[in-house]
């Protein structure tokens, strides 16, 4: 049995014409979810019509390309789309997926402890116990380490397999950011601590040395005080501020009755801040319930979690909605992760992750911490990481943007459609004059873009 699908995952990621994403289901699908993979490297988790899937991931997966067939110009696949990428960016496949609240919280309990001891330990005690914690981080197979492109892959794959359906030579879509630029950049710095406060402005003269301004984290109850002046100091000067949980205690989403009784008192807050953005303690999170949040925009969920308190990944480096909500995922690793746990005081793994991502034109976002940047060993990395930075933004025409701008954009673009005009196309939405027209064509068995020269 066939089962014809809008795949609005497609199109909203490339905003293309509406004929690319009719495609079909091809047969009844399984009853379960489990692991098959959509080409080399590709690894999906949904259900699927030729077979079983895996419960587990193996060397020996169902290869779904095998199964693609064409009916004319439809293609048919033996998976939903949609629901693969939505089981991906939503963490679906992951042990502790939101349909076990067990254990999406277990270890709860040392968890409290350790937050509670946390003020009164040293940092080499802390550092000792979080590598504890993250053992074995390098042997996890999925996400890919230290950037994955499953999502962005399987769009691509899509793309490929429509060009072939519709025997076209290219394929129009509205370009990822704003210009015709290739990718975006956004800093974000977490306030931990009084310390991390009180160093704030210092580290808004070292963004500002080099032209870049970045989101500032800010803890609103328990961990230091804060006042209007405090936060009016950030926007004065052109950077952005958002709240970061509400207390930073690792419980935001233990239990459900109390996430929805702290859901009121952050949103509440973000009104009070005046701001619309958002990111949990810890990187905590449990995406199934961000309905109860009421910001515009989160930035709580990593690309590849390997070096995180929650293990998991959105698997793609481009925004994405969460019902209401958009997502700017973390795409490279945090300062602390990279100075404390995998002791690496350069910038080569940044500059790893940076070109990874610049191949693929996504996001490339940042966390920082100024209580890390302190030392000055560590801001002596954070000042090589932003004169790179800095140097791709001349070089590259790289978009260093704050998430504010990040998220009106891809707003924006999410309204946008493109729309026949003669032999070509045109673009019609909000913020038009700055979304540029490209083209997905063919090299071989390569999928490539194309700006168009004349939007």
């Amino acid at each position: 049995m066939l089962r014809a699908i809008m795949n609005n995952a497609l199109l909203d990621y490339f905003r293309c014409p509406d004929y690319v994403g009719e495609i079909d289901v091809n047969g009844d699908v399984s009853s379960e979810s489990g692991f098959f993979k959509f080409g080399e490297g590709t690894i999906c988790y949904g259900q699927y019509s030729q077979g079983s899937p895996s419960k587990q991931i193996t060397h020996h997966l169902i290869d779904a390309s095998q199964a693609v067939s064409f009916d004319q110009a439809r293609i048919r696949l033996p998976f939903d789309l949609d629901q693969v990428v939505d089981n991906l960016r939503g963490e679906r496949y992951m042990p502790s997926s939101s349909r076990s609240l067990a254990k999406i919280t277990g270890g709860h309990a040392s968890r409290r402890i350790y937050y509670a001891l946390r003020p009164f330990l040293p940092v080499p005690v802390r550092k000792h116990l979080q590598r504890i914690r993250l053992s074995g981080w390098e042997r996890i197979v999925f996400p890919h380490w230290p950037v994955d492109f499953t999502v962005d892959s399987l769009m691509a794959r899509v793309m490929t397999l429509a060009l072939k359906a519709h025997n076209a030579r290219q394929i129009p879509f509205i370009w990822f950011w704003p210009n015709g630029v290739p990718s975006s950049v956004v800093m974000t710095h977490d306030v931990e601590a009084v310390a991390g406060r009180d160093f704030c402005g210092e580290l808004m003269n070292l963004d500002d040395s080099f032209g870049i301004k970045s989101a500032f984290e800010i803890i609103p109850e328990v961990r230091y005080e804060t006042h209007n002046g405090f936060l009016d100091s950030f926007r004065k000067r052109g950077f952005e501020i958002n709240v970061h949980d509400l207390n930073h205690d690792g419980s935001l989403f233990h239990d459900k009755e109390e996430f929805l009784r702290r859901a009121k008192q952050i949103n509440r807050y973000v009104k009070e801040f005046g701001t619309q953005g958002f990111r949990s303690g810890a990187m905590y999170r449990n995406q199934d319930w961000y309905g109860a949040f009421e910001f515009s925009y989160d930035m709580s969920v990593p690309n590849a979690a390997h070096l995180e308190p929650q293990r998991g990944g959105c698997c793609t480096t481009m925004p994405y909605f969460i019902g209401k909500i958009l997502e700017l995922p973390l795409t490279t690793t945090q300062d602390y992760s990279l100075f404390h746990i995998l002791g690496d005081y350069s910038i080569e793994l940044w500059k790893q992750e940076i070109e990874l991502i610049l191949q693929r034109n996504g996001l490339i976002s940042f966390i920082t911490h100024p209580d890390y940047l302190i030392e000055k060993r560590a801001r002596g990395v954070y000042l090589d990481l932003l004169s790179h930075l800095a140097r791709l933004r001349a070089e590259k025409k790289l978009w260093i943007a704050l998430p504010g701008e990040l998220n009106r954009w891809w707003r924006n673009r999410h309204q946008m459609r493109l729309v026949r005009e003669g032999s070509g196309w045109r673009i019609e939405g909000p913020d038009q004059e700055r979304a540029r027209i490209a083209y997905a064509r063919l090299d071989g068995d390569r999928l490539v873009y194309s700006l168009d020269q004349t939007s």
